[in-house]
């Protein structure tokens, strides 16, 4: 079986586009600037503009200078990255404590930084721009101006309800970070499973793509073959030196021997040769062969049914399925496997098992998802865990349902159960048909 390899595909590092971080400081900016002016022009309120514009501006200054210096399109390392929303989260603090602190509405977009290096960056990045969020809130709790109000009926809010204030943005920033954080890994790790999925698909296929660039080398070397073979027979009957005579026939010889090598191979290659299409028995042997070698019997159990067998295209999706669930049944197994097969007019089941310790509970209900590893293998190296989410992926989109369990006590050892309806099975034809 073709396997994937820690060093052919590793997740994908995250990065974040300078032009991304810039455009939400853009928009905070404009967001400020428009929260200022309605607080002192439309409700005329007391607010300290020089300080708040002169942070605005510092910030406004350096999106230019970025946008000068560097190239938007470039991605940032994650410490660039979380040192400007660090830088963003001092600047909202600087803002707050000049309209009022944590009495200030605005003092919950403390999370918008955090939220955006738990979706995007490692989780060591959100963990400190957590605390740094949290840290601000805090001094602004007892070192910030007055919130901007009317003069006449000044605006005091009682302690315990800047405790819950700050209480509530504690929370919300761990709450929220850790759920995006979580998702967003979720759906990186299935993105990065899925993609090393289709590079396990696509070298089985270049695997059963051999036979047909067989078939194109025989038909290409035909001609010149059959040339040199008429030449030298030609030879043959005119030369008279008897040691040129036997050379030109070792010659004529050989070059025959070469044509019925490339006959065979045309033949083995044609459409509807005796290997395009196999029956379930076949198709099972064919994935237990190579794991007979490893000290572990393996007992393929065929049950006599009055239906005729199924025949289905060797189709690599399925072998590839199969086979790594047979390999990790071989990992796992004391002494024995057992792969047991039966069909119906309906139904294809073939059942995997071993006598080995059996799928930890705390896998079994997980059983399928990618990255997910406790796996001893026999030349002891780790893998990336993603052999059997690979394996029931490609077997589910081949129609098949795959379900995993253990045996039934006293009995230790893990089951994995395929089936699939039967006229899905034979029907399956083409490896652009397993992937559409």
């Amino acid at each position: 079986m073709t396997e994937i390899a820690a060093s052919d595909f590793r997740p994908s590092q995250r990065h974040i586009r300078l032009d991304t971080i810039l455009r939400l400081r853009w928009l905070a900016v404009l967001g400020q600037l428009a929260a200022i002016f309605i607080v002192a022009q439309g409700l005329e309120f007391d607010v300290e503009i020089v300080p708040c514009v002169s942070i605005i501006a510092l910030s406004a200054a350096l999106n230019l200078a970025l946008q000068t210096v560097s190239n938007p399109l470039q991605r940032l390392e994650p410490m660039q990255a979380a040192g400007l929303l660090a830088l963003n989260i001092v600047e909202l603090a600087g803002l707050l404590f000049f309209t009022g602190g944590l009495q200030n509405p605005f003092s919950f977009l403390f999370l918008a930084p955090v939220l955006i290096s738990a979706t995007a960056l490692p989780a060591r990045f959100t963990f400190g721009l957590g605390v740094l969020a949290v840290a601000c809130a805090s001094v602004l709790v007892f070192f910030h101006l007055p919130l901007p109000w009317d003069s006449d009926d000044p605006l005091v809010l009682p302690p315990i309800y800047l405790v819950g204030v700050w209480l509530s943005i504690v929370l919300a920033i761990g709450v929220t970070s850790l759920y995006s954080f979580q998702v967003t890994e979720e759906a990186r790790k299935l993105a990065d499973a899925l993609a090393a999925t289709e590079l396990v698909l696509t070298r089985e296929q270049h695997l059963t793509q051999l036979d047909g660039l067989a078939a194109a080398a025989a038909h290409e070397l035909g001609t010149p073959l059959a040339t040199i073979f008429l030449i030298s027979r030609e030879l043959e009957k005119t030369v008279k030196d008897a040691n040129f005579a036997a050379d030109l026939k070792t010659l004529r010889e050989q070059t025959q021997r070469c044509r019925d090598i490339l006959s065979k191979i045309t033949q083995l290659s044609a459409e509807g040769a005796p290997f395009d299409r196999m029956k379930l028995s076949e198709l099972i042997e064919e994935v237990v062969a190579p794991h007979r070698d490893f000290g572990v019997d393996i007992k393929v159990r065929i049950a006599v049914a009055i239906v005729a067998e199924p025949v289905g295209s060797r189709n690599p999706a399925i072998l590839y399925g199969v086979g790594n669930i047979v390999e990790n049944a071989v990992d796992f197994a004391r002494t024995t496997v057992e792969v047991n097969a039966w069909w119906n007019n309906d139904m294809i089941e073939i059942v995997i098992s071993d006598d080995g310790p059996g799928i930890p509970p705390d896998i079994l209900k997980r059983i399928g998802e990618p990255y997910l590893s406790r796996r001893r293998t026999r030349d002891e190296g780790g893998g990336l865990g993603l052999g059997v989410f690979i394996a029931r992926t490609l077997l589910e989109r081949t129609g098949a349902k795959v379900s995993f369990t253990n045996r039934t006590f006293p009995d230790h050892g893990a089951v994995v159960q395929i089936t699939w309806p039967r006229e899905r099975f034979e029907a399956i034809e083409t490896f652009e048909e397993t992937i559409g």
